[in-house]
């Protein structure tokens, strides 16, 4: 079991729990079945990213709370020195670095994700969430798959797009890949 997994079960459990609200109230008010919101609950099952933006979302709760447990408190600026943002390996083909993680009231998400080479990687169905997101790849080369179309990005390059499409991304030529995500809040 993934420890990390099960520590942001534990935190979305707890949150659930002082919220005073049942599963089945999360679950509906996150567009997904009970019986799912229970196998993210148990840490018995990776928990998406999407799956967790939305909660934060619908609970306005800030989204590196659920990753890291910690509480942002700047509301002036955030440094986030190199190397230093809380990682979070969501599954074994992404790392997510967090990038803002002290500032309150974010109305973006930065994080610099790795993606390892995966084979398997290409049944993924991928992703999808509220809002807008942007990406610059930093080092490698990426497919993204994006509501079906596959492009390839390469170091440099950068997409803009509806985060609420499915995407994916793979890491090519069996080499690591990095790129800054930027997941913009959808309008309220």
């Amino acid at each position: 079991m993934n420890i990390e997994i099960q520590q942001i079960a534990e935190r979305l459990k707890g949150l659930r729990d002082a919220l005073n609200l049942s599963e089945a109230d999360c679950a509906h008010a996150c567009g997904i079945s009970p019986a799912l919101y229970q196998q993210y609950e148990s840490g018995q099952s990776d928990i998406p990213v999407s799956f967790l933006y939305r909660f934060s979302s619908v609970y306005q709760i800030e989204l590196t709370t659920l990753l890291t447990g910690d509480i942002p408190h700047m509301n002036a600026y955030s440094v986030t020195r190199k190397g230093t943002g809380s990682v979070v390996e969501r599954r074994k083909e992404y790392r997510y670095q967090a990038l803002n993680e002290s500032f309150i009231h974010k109305k973006a998400q930065p994080f610099v994700v790795t993606v390892d080479p995966n084979p398997d990687h290409e049944s993924d169905a991928g992703y999808q969430h509220e809002g807008q997101e942007f990406n610059l790849v930093l080092s490698g080369k990426l497919q993204l798959v994006l509501n079906g179309k596959e492009l390839i990005l390469n170091e440099g390059d950068s997409i803009w797009f509806d985060s609420s499409l499915p995407h994916r991304m793979q890491a090519l030529e069996g080499k690591e890949a990095k790129f800054l995500a930027m997941i913009f809040k959808a309008a309220q």
